[in-house]
């Protein structure tokens, strides 16, 4: 029995020795190509890089699922959340800038008036 087990054993060895080195450059994979191009473990940023990210876009972005990943819903929030404050800050922006207009429409105004 002992001799039948490494009998078996060299044979086995063998055939996956053969395996490997048949395969023509010692990866174990198909001689013309070699092993296949592992995929990325991260997607492309899917947030524009030629414009300022706007409340739309964070919104339309879904991340990945990985098994032992993250809560969906969570992150979903998160994410709700920061397009809300984006969308605030830019609304708040759009009224300061306004308010600058006007401002410096009046101080014009005074010094038109001024130099006459």
């Amino acid at each position: 029995m002992f001799w039948f087990l490494m009998a078996a054993m060299v044979v086995v060895i063998a055939a996956v020795t053969l395996a490997v080195l048949g395969s023509g450059d010692g990866s174990g994979g198909p001689v013309s190509g070699g092993m296949p191009e592992a995929e990325p473990d991260r997607i492309d940023d899917p947030l524009p890089r030629d414009r300022p990210v706007v409340p739309a876009d964070v919104v339309a972005v879904r991340l990945p699922v990985a098994p032992r990943g993250y809560r969906m819903a969570e992150v979903d929030d998160v994410l709700d959340r920061l397009a809300a404050e984006l969308a605030e800050r830019d609304a708040r922006i759009a009224e300061l800038e306004s308010a600058l207009a006007g401002a410096r429409a009046v101080a014009q105004r005074q010094d038109e008036a001024a130099g006459e």
